[in-house]
């Protein structure tokens, strides 16, 4: 019963993010002016039933074709790849046992591609059946930590003053509600004290909402919904994870910076980070990005993204924007296991980003390694998966 009731909820999240609503001629708050050239507006190729966009529900071919394709699914915004793009030259090959190891564990948990990459090197590719290095795969929540990416790409251009600011600053919707007290530092760590309910099982939590809001919001859904919550706990003292504060935080970049996340991207991640093909992101009825969820690149260009962070993001971010992103400002009680910006932490100083179905990019700063994974797990979510893979990247980082 959980497992269907998890569906429900993240099929709520992308139900939103691609439903069209009338809104008249009233702007709402946030809405999004064309992109320009950055970011194209793109329609899904076809018109599905609602039933048809629940992804969790989902049989294991149905994910495998449209993970690779939700750009035919859902409407989003196209951003053309790099004009020259990043080189990732071939390193020297990993141990046969380890290589090997890596294979095993792909057809194990449904991983369709890895790529290991060691100072920008590619020690290990390989690609399941059926999908190829020219293909995207989604994101599902490793989109998070490129939200925080141009989270600190506006604090360089000086978008946003510092993260020590209110929330309010930013999404003034927001006055007179529970966010009244809260700073940007802590809706990126969400650590705001707003009440929130992530529970999957329960059809009345705040989750299981997101796709009402819509329905009876349209463009002002996130603020609508945001704004409605009580308090819980003071600001920075306790850690919940909240699909709805990190949409906010996308909500709030593109406030912010006036364009959407997608846009902004193009000159701070795509082209910083050298990507070769081009990137899909999903859209909400404003026009603006989801910040939480669902954009497509293919497998190289997840990869290059770490690289570009592993390396401390040029002059892109502030100085040390990603020692402090990917530092543990939530410790889970030990161990290294925690949360930064957007990020998660994991013991010996490494940090990553996660999505559902196994999706990931894990860092490894002391080695200089990258570990980007995009998969079809039979479950959306498995901590015994996920370890298996922390697994191999820890033996990936004691090699000499």
């Amino acid at each position: 019963m959980r497992k269907r009731m998890i569906s429900s909820g993240l099929a709520a999240l992308l139900l939103a993010s691609c439903a069209t609503v009338d809104t008249g001629s009233r702007p709402a708050e946030g809405a999004m002016l064309p992109s320009g050239d950055a970011a194209v507006m793109r329609l899904p190729a076809i018109t599905p039933a609602p039933d048809e966009l629940q992804v969790l529900f989902w049989d294991d071919a149905t994910r495998l074709a449209r993970f690779r394709d939700m750009e035919s699914w859902f409407a989003g915004h196209e951003v053309a790849a790099d004009p020259s793009p990043r080189a990732l030259p071939t390193g020297a090959a990993l141990p046969a046992g380890l290589a090997t190891e890596i294979r095993s564990a792909m057809e194990g948990t449904g991983a369709v591609g890895v790529m290991v990459l060691q100072a920008g090197a590619v020690r290990f590719a390989d690609y399941a059946p059926g999908f190829g290095p020219e293909q995207r795969w989604t994101s599902f929540s490793v989109a998070k930590s490129f939200t925080s990416t141009l989270l600190g790409a506006a604090l360089r251009d000086g978008h946003i003053a510092s993260l020590d600011d209110p929330v309010t600053q930013y999404v003034p919707g927001l006055v007179g509600s529970a966010y009244d007290e809260v700073s940007v530092r802590q809706l990126a760590t969400m650590t705001s004290g707003v009440a929130w309910n992530e529970d999957y099982s329960d059809p009345a939590s705040d989750v299981a909402q997101l796709n009402r809001f819509v329905l009876e919001h349209g463009p002002d859904a996130i603020v609508a919904q945001m704004r409605a919550l009580p308090r819980e706990a003071p600001p920075g003292e306790k850690w919940v994870y909240k699909t709805g504060e990190t949409n906010l935080l996308g909500l709030l970049v593109e406030n912010a910076v006036g364009m959407s996340l997608a846009g902004y991207a193009k000159e701070n991640i795509v082209d910083a980070a050298g990507f070769e093909g081009d990137m899909f992101w999903m859209t909400d009825p404003r026009g603006g990005n989801v910040g939480g969820c669902c954009l497509s690149l293919r497998l190289a260009d997840y990869a290059r993204f770490g690289q570009f962070a592993l390396e401390g993001g040029g002059d892109v971010v502030p100085v040390g924007w990603f020692g402090e992103a990917g530092a543990q400002q939530v410790d889970f009680g030990g161990q290294g296991f925690g949360y930064g910006y957007q990020w998660w932490t994991y013991p010996g100083g490494n940090f990553g980003a996660q999505g559902i179905f196994g999706q990931s990019i894990t860092l490894v700063p002391e080695k200089d390694i990258v570990v980007a994974i995009v998969s079809n797990w039979p479950t959306a979510s498995s901590g015994d998966l996920r370890r298996r893979w922390l697994g191999i990247t820890a033996k990936l980082a004691a090699l000499e």
